[in-house]
Order: structure tokens, then sequence, then C-alpha cells
């Protein structure tokens, strides 16, 4: 079996977020494995090991997780922080430690929703007063998905030249695919802002159009988190892109009287999150369809006191 060195050089490699001398260590094992008579357990490893290479290279693994700092131009625009936080360790009431721990487990088991057509939560926006403990919860996420938490740094951000602003905000997205971490944007209505406001300039305008383009088109296995203290100052559009395929999964005979009772007064959108929330629980609960009853807990989840139904926000509002 492996050696303690082999297996110290395994565990190194791993924490320094050297993908490459990591196979080579797997490979070595498995080659000690063979020499020592378990043709069998080498061929395993080495199977498992080209496996490995070919979804990073179909971008199916997240980037490793590096113990490093931003460099470079990222340095100005990030920090970084390890967490230790965990859920078990904040003050929650049902209706908050209930979403994340959903935002978690969704989180865990993306290689299960998307072999289904289903994407897990990775772009979520907090909201509540100062002190509240948006910031710790991002910490708390971040510990609990054993992921680096890298907080965005809106002085080195924003600028007097929001060509600049722009610039820099397509750093941090493509930042998003190299590194697999949770990026927080905290204070978020400073770019955030409703594009409609009477003290708005254009160039506001045009930086939050490229921050709603690039968080449209991100793909990566990043975590990305916004919080802020004045949601009333959010342009509507930010909620539609935060995150938050029913046909096949739901039973043949429904109860569709329930099922609109239960929708009433609800938007379009919150209607169609709440369906890909019934998808994804009834794909991590191991169930085969979509029941009248989980239908419309899902809908009336969206319904609670604290949530705006038209904002269509995945994340947590007021106690967050």
């Amino acid at each position: 079996m492996a050696t303690a060195v082999q297996l110290k050089a395994l565990l190194r490699s791993y924490s320094e977020g050297d993908a490459e001398h990591f196979a080579s260590v797997a490979l070595q094992i498995a080659a000690h494995a063979a020499r020592t008579g378990k043709g069998r357990l080498a061929q395993e490893l080495r199977d498992l090991v080209d496996e490995i290479k070919q979804k990073q290279q179909q971008g199916k693994i997240g980037g490793a997780v590096p113990i490093a700092r931003p460099q470079g131009e990222l340095a100005g625009l990030l920090s970084v922080t390890y967490p230790k936080t965990r859920l078990s360790e904040m003050v929650l009431g049902p209706q908050t430690r209930g979403p994340l721990e959903r935002v978690v487990r969704e989180y865990r088991s993306q290689a299960k929703l998307r072999s289904h057509g289903l994407s897990a939560r990775r772009k979520l926006l907090l909201v509540g007063p100062p002190g509240c403990g948006k910031t710790m919860t991002a910490s708390a996420l971040a510990g609990e998905l054993k992921l680096p938490l890298f907080s965005v740094q809106l002085h080195g951000l924003i600028t007097k030249y929001m060509g600049e602003t722009a610039a820099k905000l397509y750093v941090i997205f493509n930042a998003m695919r190299e590194t697999r971490g949770i990026y927080f944007f905290d204070e978020f209505d400073a770019i955030g802002a409703d594009r409609g406001a009477k003290n708005d300039v254009g160039e506001i305008r045009r930086v939050l159009n490229s921050f709603l383009q690039f968080l449209e088109q991100d793909d990566s296995d990043s975590m990305i988190i916004a919080a802020t203290n004045y949601v009333a100052m959010l342009d509507e559009a930010l909620f539609r892109r935060f995150d938050n395929r029913l046909q096949t999964l739901l039973v043949k005979q429904p109860d569709w009287k329930q099922i609109r009772e239960a929708a009433s007064g609800l938007s379009h959108d919150e209607i169609a999150r709440a369906c890909d929330d019934a998808a994804k629980d009834c794909v991590l609960n191991g169930r085969k369809r979509i029941g009248t009853a989980m239908l419309v807990t899902v809908l009336e989840e969206r319904r609670r006191p604290g949530r705006s139904p038209a904002s269509g926000v995945d994340g947590l509002r007021g106690d967050s």
C-alpha cells in the first residue's frame, strides 16, 4: 500500500492545489500496488486518475482550492480567508436555517443534480440590517463547504473611471472559473443600485449592466453571495439573476386546484423557482415523482412573511 512518504506528498500536493503532482503521486501508489501483486487495485487507481483528469479538462470538477493569496491585479480586488465557522454555531430561526442547509446540500450534490438537468443554488442575495449576520452567514457557508471565502474589496473595485470598474469586475468573474470558492460582495448596493433612480448616472448604469451580464454568463463552480442593508435601492433585474423542470417528475394526476390556490398571488418567476425547488428536493431525496403536497409546500414557502413575492430572490431576508 502507499508509503508514509507518498501519503504525505499526496496531502501536501492537495493542500497546495497542485493537481499535476497529486496525480503523479497517485500513479506512484498505483505502481507500488502493482509491484506488490495488487494488480486490480493498481488498475482501479489508474482509472480514477484518468477519470479525474478527464473531468478537469471538461470543467466538471472545479479548480483546486489552493492555500494561497490572490496575486497580481486580484490582490487589490479580493481578500481571502479560510473560515471554520459552521451553521451549527449560528443562532438561526427555522425559516433561515432551512434555506441555508438546502444551499449546502445542493452544492454538495452538484453532480447528482446535473445528471437530472438541474443546477445547485450558487448565487445568493442576503438582505438585512447591519449586524444581523450576513457576513457570518457567508463565512459559515464557506466553512461548511470547506471553500475559501474571497471578499471583494469595493475600494479597489470602484474607481472614478467606471470603464476600469467594469474591467475589474471581469477579472473577478474570470477568477471564479479559475479558483473555486465563495465570492462575497458586501455592501452590494454600491454597484447594484436601481438604474431608474433620479441620481443615477450613465456610467453607473453601465457598471451594473456589466455585472448583470457577467452574472448571467457565469457557469463556474464557485458560489456568489451579495449582501446589502438596503434592498429598496437594488435594481429589480438583479433579483431575477440570483438563482433560485417539473414536467417529467410531476405525478400524472396532481390536484391542480390545490396547486393554483398555493400559487395565487405569486409571480411567474416565483412559481418557476418553486418548481425548481420541488424538482431538486425530489432528486436529492431519491424520490421518483413530485406529488401535490410537495409542490404545494414549496409554493407556500415562497409566500412566507418577510419574502418579497415579486423579487424572485434565492437568498435570505431580514434575519440573515
